[in-house]
């Protein structure tokens, strides 16, 4: 039986240890959920950075006890000069370098928004020097660069190596670091203290954000000042579905929080007795197919969604969309895939508040381009833009891009409160369904919930193929199972794919006691107070 750890003062649960530690030290020092994940979100984003960057976006939900659940969307938009014509002859946007950051980074404004909601909450408000600390001091002295980085700076350094500041900022005389290099970050020291001294506003409206839109246009990107000026993020009305003993909440569009939830809800109408058989996988892989084929014909900017997202959550569309689910066969796949690169974080303070909190540069390194004066590894999410003007994600000038990213958190009818989530682009609806359903269930203890082997169908971080991928550590008979109903299986070769992403998990309960669970998959940690 493997561990779950636990505690009663509080818990954070990140896919480095480093970021888990941040944010639990600031519940210690009285901090609550929303700033012990701010302290997280800044840390990660430092001893992170092939996964995150305070150049990128961010999903919140936060959870306060007797209150419904509230959602921000810290996702930017395409800047006024990222238009169609800007990529004329190309028949995609770039993924890497100046072209591919195209739109404003908006994880920074969503901190804002965040502690902005817990400022309500009354009580003492912890600075941001104190809550930005950690990940000064990790960027000014320096943090262990881990196997995952180096490993994934060798595998792209070919599309990296190029984009300005990339270099300069991660490779070491021109070569990829080796695992236990000390990586140090002085330039993005400089921005964290400048942000902790005068405020995140400034990231977007001061000295800070002028400085970030020069480089940027220096460089050649489409954002500018202007655009960095326009930004806010906005706290949105998340989208839930209706189980039978609990409801699970989730982003709307421009995330794919939709699938994730719709899959739960098919999940619930096969009734499916046992977990870990064929039918438990067969039927996630399934209720998969068919959210996915509503997500790729509603998901795309808020403002240009085809009706009402909810509507597909609705007891009649579910059971009409579980019907057509054949139990014995597989649907013939594959529909077009969304690769993605992120970080997914949970915390609970002693008071039971929760946060659910994804932060992204969507590929590995984002667009590669790092800003020397600042230090700040820019996304390249607008990639996932279409250059056909039919598309539903076409790209177009203050458009947000199609989001993989999506944190959920459940409300269980007996007084659980559970934040999950997980990295990996379309694995994540697939790794949230696998991690609920063995907890919520099954009845299995919440790590092993995280670290038993897992699937995914289509695309992930790092991969191209769209097959049924299933890590090796699966019975035999099982995979030949999936084999004989029509599904296109491959067994990696590892037992623990970073393939898979790496989730986490938090359970408040109702005496107080939360559990925490951290992806072996990662460099992970759950820590409590």
């Amino acid at each position: 039986m493997l561990n779950t750890p636990n505690a009663l003062g509080g818990m954070v649960v990140a896919p480095h240890h480093l970021a888990a530690q941040a944010g639990r030290d600031v519940l210690l020092d009285g901090g609550n959920a929303v700033e012990a994940m701010v302290a997280a979100a800044a840390a990660i984003a430092v001893v992170y950075p092939h996964m995150t960057s305070i150049g990128g976006d961010g999903f919140w939900l936060i959870h306060t006890p007797g209150h419904a659940p509230v959602a921000i969307d810290a996702s930017g938009f395409a800047a006024a000069l990222a238009t169609p014509q800007r990529y004329a002859g190309l028949d995609a946007i770039p993924a890497r370098g100046p072209q591919a950051a195209l739109t404003v980074a908006g994880t920074v404004g969503g901190w804002a928004k965040a502690l902005d909601v817990a400022g309500a909450w009354g009580g003492h408000a912890l600075p941001l020097e104190r809550l930005l600390r950690d990940a000064i001091r990790h960027a000014r002295d320096g943090v262990v660069v881990t196997t995952s980085q180096a490993e994934l700076t060798r595998q792209k350094l070919d599309g990296l190596k190029d984009a300005p500041g990339f270099a300069d900022a991660f490779l070491v005389h021109g070569a990829p670091p080796a695992p236990g290099h000390i990586l140090r970050q002085h330039a993005l020291a400089e921005t964290l203290q400048t942000l902790a001294a005068h405020g995140l506003d400034g990231f977007y409206r001061g000295e800070l954000g002028r400085r970030i839109g020069a480089e940027l246009e220096r460089i050649g990107s489409p954002v500018r000042t202007a655009d960095l000026a326009a930004y806010m993020a906005q706290e949105v009305t998340p989208l839930s579905v209706r189980l039978r003993d609990a409801t699970v909440y989730n982003l709307p569009p421009s995330t794919q929080g939709l699938a994730s939830l719709m899959i739960l809800g098919l999940y619930e109408r096969l009734g499916v007795a046992e977990g870990e058989g064929f039918a438990h996988l067969h039927g996630l892989i399934e209720a998969t197919k068919r959210a996915f084929r509503v997500r790729n014909q509603v998901v795309t900017d808020p403002r240009r969604v085809p009706g009402d997202p909810a509507r597909h959550l609705d007891d009649a569309a579910l059971d009409a969309l579980a019907a057509d689910i054949d139990m014995r066969t597989a649907l013939p796949w594959p529909e077009p895939a969304a690769p993605g690169d992120t970080i997914w974080m949970g915390a609970i303070d002693r008071a039971g508040r929760a946060v659910s909190f994804i932060q992204s540069i969507y590929w590995e390194f984002g667009s590669g381009v790092v800003l020397r004066d600042t230090g700040i590894t820019w996304q390249n999410r607008g990639t996932s833009f279409s250059l056909d003007p039919a598309d539903l994600n076409a790209l177009e000038p203050g458009r947000k891009p199609f989001h993989t990213l999506n944190p959920a958190l459940a409300l269980f009818d007996d007084g659980r409160v559970m934040p999950y989530g997980t990295m990996g682009g379309e694995g994540q609806p697939q790794t949230q369904a696998a991690v609920f359903t063995r907890y919520a269930r099954y009845g299995q203890p919440l790590q092993q919930a995280i670290s038993a082997p897992r699937w995914l169908l289509g695309r992930t971080w790092g991969d191209v193929s769209t097959n049924l991928k299933l890590e090796n550590r699966f019975d035999p008979a099982l995979v030949q199972a999936l084999r004989d109903a029509g599904h296109d299986v491959e067994v990696l070769d590892q037992a623990f794919s970073d393939t898979m992403g790496h989730a986490g998990a938090l359970v408040r309960h109702p005496d107080g006691r939360i559990e925490g669970a951290a992806d072996p998959r990662s460099d992970g940690a759950a820590v409590g107070v």
